[in-house]
């Protein structure tokens, strides 16, 4: 990359045009800044900021932001627009699964990955590319040791509990966003401009991670200093762009947190009417233990909700879904984790189904050593329970709760399951 500054467009443009040239016409290695498999506002954005700062620090070197989803799933995603519109982008901006050159084209030796929202190679990627040079990590999940100590000089290894990994990639990236901020480019009329493009896409996930920084659970001091941040770079755009007569068309449009936030909720938890497979895969996470494999969707409704809005609105119908969706997975063990707020009240919801008897002994361990933890207590007496403990009739082991911990996300929830995985095996 160029030192002088590009926009944000063209900058993914740029990086699409090295991804799909012949290989020959490529720099070896690529590098790649990638987030978790969920895919959602803080995976996608996160990766999108790194690569693009990460491209214009010395010594220049592209890095490629990948959406760690295929491109048929950004239609789930509906908040996606709401962040890119104003940002004079669209979903063709993005580089995804999709876009990625045969394997005989890119291979494992010809990329270099730094993760972000995440420190554990799963999913697709790990199956394409395995044993991944990973040169980088910015994280807010706890450190599993994946990611190795010794990197590169100049490439970050960052773990911190906040509630977006967003607000540590704006920690990290703020120095060169200053510098930038001072600059023009031969594509940005005003550098003010690509600063409200970033600035948006920092915000969005930030904001929907902590509520609006209302959450006690999840907001922290990080959080807050990164919308400090970026709503700083955003005013001033929008402050440029008006004294210039655009009448802040530069900056994409007026700006107020409230109704930016509840913009992007609305439409994160639309999901009446869609089949029950998209709910599912819409938020998934995989892990693998041993010879057990495990799968978590997050959904954004409560299942009473799940049950009575969405896909065929029948609860057999969306134990059959799911059961379907854990077979396509080839999952030992499936869990559905739910947040709502019916009456104003944040709540979690919990299922877990054990598919054969080895996943039975996993949901049973997990239950007797974490039900305490997470206060669970059985889902309306029982109606999506199923199974036995031995699980070795055709349901296997299924329990659903209500989680009066609420503090605990999947982000909490995956390690426990997989630590009971781990142990139900040496059972």
């Amino acid at each position: 990359m160029p030192a002088s500054r590009t926009s944000l467009a063209g900058f993914l443009t740029a990086a699409r045009a090295v991804l799909v040239s012949p290989p020959a016409q490529r720099p070896k290695p690529l590098t790649f800044v990638v987030g978790n498999e969920s895919a959602d506002l803080d995976s996608i954005c996160s990766a999108i900021f790194v690569a693009y700062f990460r491209s214009h620090t010395p010594p220049y070197a592209l890095h490629i932001p990948l959406s760690n989803l295929p491109r048929a799933d950004l239609a789930l995603r509906p908040e996606l627009n709401a962040v890119l519109h104003p940002a004079h982008l669209s979903l063709d901006h993005l580089i995804t699964l999709s876009d990625l050159p045969r394997e005989e084209d890119l291979g494992v030796s010809d990329t270099r990955w730094l993760l972000v929202d995440h420190n554990v190679w799963t999913g697709r990627l790990a199956a394409r590319f395995p044993s991944p040079v990973i040169v980088g990590c910015i994280d807010h999940h706890e450190d599993e040791g994946v990611v190795p100590t010794a990197l590169p000089a100049g490439q970050p290894r960052v773990f911190a509990k906040c509630g977006s990994c967003m607000s540590l990639v704006v920690e990290q990236c703020k120095e060169t966003w200053d510098r930038l901020s001072c600059e023009g480019g031969p594509t940005s009329k005003n550098p003010t401009h690509c600063d409200a493009a970033l600035a948006r896409i920092a915000l969005a996930p930030i904001l929907v991670d902590t509520a609006n920084l209302t959450s006690k659970d999840k907001t922290t001091e990080r959080d807050v200093s990164a919308v400090r941040v970026a709503e700083s770079k955003l005013l001033s755009a929008l402050s440029a762009s008006s004294a210039e007569g655009e009448g802040g068309g530069g900056g994409g449009g007026e700006y107020e947190r409230g109704k930016f936030y509840d913009e992007l909720a609305r439409l994160k938890e639309q999901i009446a009417g869609m089949p029950y497979r998209d709910v599912l895969r819409k938020d998934y996470k995989r892990w693998r233990e041993g010879s057990l494999s495990l799968g978590v969707s997050s959904v954004v409704q409560g299942f009473e909700y799940v049950v009575q809005e969405v896909g065929d609105k029948d609860q057999a119908a969306f134990l059959g879904a799911l059961r379907d969706w854990a077979a396509e997975q080839e999952l030992d063990v499936v869990a559905v984790m739910t947040v709502s707020r019916p009456g104003g009240v944040f709540t979690r919801e919990l299922l877990v189904w054990g598919l054969n008897e080895e996943g039975a002994k996993a949901a049973r361990e997990f239950d007797l050593k974490y039900g305490s933890t997470l206060g669970l207590e059985s889902w309306k007496g029982g109606e999506l329970d199923g199974g036995s403990i031995q699980g070795t009739n055709s349901e296997g082991l299924r329990m659903c709760w209500t989680q009066r911990a609420i503090e605990n996300s999947r982000k909490q929830v995956g390690p426990m399951l997989r630590a009971a995985m781990r142990e139900s095996s040496r059972l």
